[in-house]
């Protein structure tokens, strides 16, 4: 996703200040329950910080919004598709879809 020609390698860690989530508390994504809307995801390579949209069954794929110092911004949106986000994407821990007996 990151395109870098002939620039340094660690570029963001120079730009991203002390506010980024870069604790320990994100997880790997195993399968589809874990995604639900409203979840805090992050890149495995990067520090940014999205927030987990609906699911679109037209595109195949999750809407995924930027979020940053806490702010969702609905106005820039991709979408992403389970198996990319369970490739490259990691999710907050305790976000998982638990489901509720009737």
């Amino acid at each position: 996703m990151t395109f870098l020609n002939g620039s340094d390698k660690n570029w963001q860690s120079n730009c991203i200040g002390r506010r980024t989530m870069k604790n320990n508390n994100f997880e790997n994504i195993f399968d589809a329950y874990q995604l639900v809307s409203g979840a805090k995801i992050k890149g495995k390579q990067q520090d940014e910080i999205f927030e987990l949209g609906a699911y679109d069954a037209l595109k195949r794929g999750y809407t995924v919004y930027p979020l940053e110092h806490g702010i969702k911004y609905e106005d820039f949106s991709v979408i992403v598709s389970e198996r990319e986000l369970k490739a490259n994407f990691l999710i907050e821990a305790g976000k998982a879809n638990t489901a509720i007996a009737a």
